[in-house]
């Protein structure tokens, strides 16, 4: 029978680089998406052609039990809860690639070079999914989203992780002789596994974006390695590019942090901290017809998101602010911040959900250049990211690059109450004279202000 299968990886990879290529755009990013979906289809199919495949009794009711729970959780989840849905299947990915290593490394029978790159495959996969449902449940709030920190941490991590890679060292040193030394792959599973839990606890919420966005990297980098150890170019190509975007987004969020990823890693940001440095001015609360006042006089106004819009799932309302205030003539912005909200890019998805046109959406750097010319800031949710604190050295967030909403003449926050963000510390801008606090659910509180808005 002649091989179809290498015909059909070669057109699935050309199918994944044009999806991951159309990705990069905010308008063609669906239909990369889909593009993605269809190779990956064609991949799982291809598969089925593969000389001295077996077991097509199993492998027929699992693809048709993952296929429905996938599609049904795809289609009943919130927005809202996307970055714990994605920090869950990135796990699902690294898990599949640990299983195919330990199966490639209980049989035993490849090469040393193979058992090495299944090593290596077994020991980024095995922390990907372990730090994967570590970053599920701080989002999904069934685990402390503060960091969990511990005396001698750091020393515990290094002494699990280095005593797991010395059982894999010493397996593939004597994988072709006496059966016990079989038995160091059970220790260096659980251990390396061990290993990525640990990793995870130390990690606060102001940091689950990079986290996300590093263990979506070590899955491709994973499969990529199992993709060798298999001889599967298709493996090789999908997870070099999965591992080479999320390495670049890696880089780029923790950039946007001004902190390193061994920073990250070593975990921190997030804890409380007491504060020995007192800020003047006091919490200004405003009601909703002043704000829309505010609003009916403004030539230029700024809408800053955050995680309190997505929690408030208020993002339609503001759509609907946006179009009431263009057809007012008057000009409005989003300015967005790359570590805004849960994961990569979680204020763009919300805001295209609802409809926003991208062309309103601006970067850090554009936003910060526009600021002094915008009359009234209003800030959703937002708290760390607009904190002119990052400015202060010995704080937290020190450093820090921010949206500088301070700039602007006047700053109006949506916030459900006074308490501080993620870093723990008080917001600087709240007490600035130019501030206003607009309590309340942001969704109701938005709603009240287009009422009002349009009595006038």
């Amino acid at each position: 029978m002649i091989d179809i299968t290498d015909p059909i990886y070669v057109l699935t990879i050309v199918a994944f680089v044009i999806g991951l290529i159309r990705m990069g755009n905010p308008a063609t990013a669906r239909s990369g998406i889909l593009w993605a979906g269809i190779a990956m289809a064609f991949s799982i199919g291809a598969t089925f052609f593969l000389p001295g495949i077996s077991n097509l009794i199993l492998i027929f009711p699992a693809i048709l039990i993952g296929a429905v729970i996938g599609y049904v959780a795809a289609r009943r989840v919130a927005i809202v809860n996307m970055p714990q849905m994605v920090a869950i299947y990135n796990g699902m990915g690294a898990g599949a690639a640990s299983t195919i290593a330990a199966i490639e490394l209980i049989r035993g029978n490849a090469s040393s070079f193979n058992i090495t790159i299944a090593l290596a495959g077994a020991i980024i996969g095995n922390v990907s999914i372990a730090g994967s449902v570590i970053a599920f449940l701080k989002l999904q709030g069934w685990m402390m989203q503060k960091p969990i920190t511990f005396t001698l941490q750091q020393v515990l991590n290094l002494i699990v992780a280095a005593v797991g890679i010395f059982f894999g060292v010493l397996f593939l040193t004597h994988f072709n002789t006496l059966l016990p030394y079989r038995d160091a792959l059970i220790p260096f599973f659980v251990l390396t596994i061990g290993y990525g839990f640990l990793m995870g606890l130390p990690i606060g919420g102001a940091d689950m974006p990079v986290l996300i966005s590093l263990y979506n990297a070590m899955t491709g980098i994973a499969v990529g390695l199992e993709g060798f150890a298999l001889s599967n170019y298709a493996m090789v190509v999908a997870g070099i590019l999965v591992g080479a975007a999320g390495t670049i987004l890696t880089l780029a969020m923790a950039k946007a942090m001004n902190r390193s990823v061994g920073a990250i890693l070593a975990g921190g940001f997030g804890r409380t901290r007491e504060e020995n440095r007192t800020i003047s001015g006091n919490l200004k609360p405003i009601s909703s017809e002043d704000v829309a006042v505010m609003l009916a006089y403004a030539s230029t106004v700024a809408i800053v998101p955050g995680f309190g819009m997505a929690s408030a799932q208020a993002q339609f309302k503001v759509r609907d602010l946006t179009d009431l205030l263009i057809s007012k003539g008057i000009r409005v912005f989003f300015a967005i911040h790359p570590v805004a909200g849960r994961m990569p890019g979680h204020m763009n998805v919300l805001l295209a959900e609802a409809g926003v046109p991208y062309d309103l959406l601006e970067d850090r750097d554009e936003a910060n250049r526009a600021f002094q010319d915008v009359d009234i800031s209003l800030v959703i949710g937002a708290n760390d990211v607009v904190n002119p604190a990052a400015r202060i050295q010995g704080t937290p967030i020190y450093g820090m690059p921010i949206l500088d909403v301070d700039k602007s003449k006047n700053v109006v926050v949506l916030k459900r109450g006074a308490g501080k963000g993620f870093a723990g510390i008080e917001n600087d801008l709240f007490y600035m004279d130019k501030t206003k606090m607009l309590y309340g659910d942001a969704q109701e509180s938005i709603s009240k202000v287009i009422q009002e808005l349009k009595k006038l």
